[in-house]
C-alpha cells in the first residue's frame, strides 16, 4: 500500500492520501482522544504525543500536530498506523458515528440558504478538500453567513483570509443577500 503525503496551508497539518475511500459518506473530526472513540485509527494516531487534530474526509486523512513538534518524527509514525489500519480491513468507524453534513439541502431551508448550502458543495468545499479540510454551513441570519472550519481549516493561517477574500467575495457576487461571512468557533 503507496499512501502519499501532502503538505496543506496550515504548517502544523499533512493530508495522506491511502489510494481508497476514507468515508463514503460525510466526514469526521476528532479534537481529542475522547472525541475519537468511535474511530480505532483516530485513537491511535492520538497516542502519539503531539497530535491535536484528526479529519477524515472522502478520500483522505488529515493528521494536525503541536508546532513544538517536529514532521520528521511524527510521519512516519503515522504513515505506519494509517498502512496498518487499512491493510487490516478494519472498519474506520466503530459505530455509525458519522457527522451528518449541515450543507445538505433541506425541505426546511428557505430559497437563500439552498443557494448558499449549493455554492458551498460545489464551489467551496471541494476545494478546500483539496488542502485537507471542510467549510460546513452553520446558519445565514440577518445578512451574515456562518461557517464551521474543520480538519486542516481550523486553525490555518489563512483560513481568515479564504473565508473573508475567496468565500466571502463569492456568496457576496452570486447571492447579494449575504453581506458578511464569519467563522464559528468550535467550543468543543
Amino acid at each position: 500500500m503507496f499512501i502519499q503525503v501532502q503538505e496543506t496551508p496550515n504548517p502544523d497539518t499533512l493530508k495522506f492520501l491511502p489510494g481508497q475511500d476514507v468515508m463514503s459518506s460525510g466526514t469526521a473530526e476528532f479534537k481529542s482522544i475522547e472525541q475519537a472513540q468511535s474511530s480505532q485509527l483516530a485513537q491511535r494516531l492520538f497516542s502519539l504525543e503531539g497530535v491535536i487534530r484528526v479529519f477524515y474526509g472522502h478520500d483522505f486523512i488529515s493528521v494536525s500536530k503541536t508546532d513544538n513538534k517536529q514532521w520528521l518524527l511524527l510521519k512516519p509514525r503515522i504513515l505506519g498506523m494509517i498502512m496498518e489500519h487499512f491493510s487490516s480491513k478494519q472498519p474506520l468507524m466503530i459505530d455509525d458515528a458519522v457527522q451528518s453534513n449541515s450543507s445538505d439541502i433541506n425541505e426546511d431551508d428557505d430559497e437563500i440558504t439552498k443557494q448558499i448550502k449549493e455554492l458551498l458543495d460545489t464551489r467551496v468545499r471541494p476545494a478546500v478538500a483539496m488542502d485537507g479540510g471542510d467549510i460546513v454551513f452553520q446558519e445565514f441570519t440577518d445578512g451574515v453567513l456562518y461557517l464551521k472550519m474543520q480538519g486542516v481549516c481550523a486553525g490555518c493561517p489563512s483560513s481568515t483570509a479564504t473565508l473573508k477574500h475567496g468565500i466571502e467575495n463569492m456568496m457576496r457576487h452570486f447571492i447579494p443577500e449575504v453581506e458578511e461571512v464569519r467563522a464559528v468557533e468550535d467550543i468543543s
